[in-house]
């Protein structure tokens, strides 16, 4: 007899409703970390709108465009953070040793720390990313056909999962890193900042890295371009963003082997 879903997954749960009801017990605490993160995506926005106020085109897009691109990536982005973010906690966990605390529980370490936490906060700089998306969608002329819903809704849960692979990555080589964040912060937060960017303005090894090895460009460049009717940069053209799921499953097949990897290789926290 098969074990219900809801039995298998009440304990992750519980642990996540416990943490959403800690944060939101110190009210002015949570109020302060809300605006500070509002902060954030106003400022992130606000680079955008003044290059593209002083350039006009970039890379074959105009500001419209530019509002699509950004709306998309830091949309797929933030969610993404809220839910996985705190795996950048890890050398933290690894240092005091209380990552030992997580392997004496008989459930996937992996789940156990992506259920352990959740940043309410970030959620406000995702809603400054999607006011925008909604504000790109709307100022853009998009042939709402059926394949552009569908390319749409592709793009938002495969970024969503792709930034959450890189996050697992990124956790991943923390086991052999320890105090290596600035170096994995490169790929998260970075690539974070390269999804923003037009593909067309990299050079080739960038459109390569960012393209396909770190395929952050999946998450917003080539679906803008799709949807705008664009035929995209050498090496990038705009049919590739129906490949998203592709991409996805490439970032999660690598975050996967580095978790394995890391996690073989961690002896314990020597407490």
């Amino acid at each position: 007899m098969s074990t219900p879903a809801g039995t298998l997954l009440t304990p992750y749960i519980a642990v996540l409703r416990s943490r959403m009801r800690a944060q939101q017990s110190y009210r002015l605490s949570f109020a302060s970390e809300v605006f500070s993160a509002f902060l954030i995506g106003l400022i992130e926005f606000a680079e955008v709108w003044v290059i593209f106020h002083t350039v006009k085109v970039l890379g074959g897009l105009d500001l419209d465009a530019a509002l699509l691109l950004f709306g998309l990536s830091n949309t797929t982005f933030a969610l993404a953070q809220v839910m996985v973010g705190h795996l950048d906690s890890l050398p933290t966990l690894i240092r005091l040793g209380t990552l030992d605390a997580f392997h004496l529980r008989p459930q996937p370490l992996l789940l156990q720390l992506i259920t352990s936490d959740i940043s309410l906060r970030r959620l406000a700089r995702a809603a400054v990313a999607i006011a925008v998306l909604t504000l790109g969608l709307m100022r853009n002329d998009i042939d709402w056909g059926p394949a552009a819903v569908v390319l749409l809704a592709i793009t938002l849960i495969g970024g969503i999962l792709i930034f959450g692979g890189i996050f697992v990555c990124a956790a991943g080589l923390q086991f052999f890193l320890i105090d290596g964040a600035e170096l994995t912060n490169s790929f998260t937060y970075g690539g974070s900042f390269a999804a923003m960017q037009p593909a067309s303005v990299f050079p080739p090894p960038l459109k390569i890295l960012f393209g396909f090895a770190i395929p952050v460009s999946f998450t917003a460049y080539l679906p803008t371009i799709c949807l705008l009717g664009l035929p995209g940069p050498p090496l990038l053209p705009s049919w590739l963003a129906w490949w998203t799921p592709v991409a996805t499953i490439w970032v999660w097949l690598l975050a996967l082997c580095l978790w394995r990897i890391g996690t073989r290789h961690y002896q314990g926290g020597g407490g």
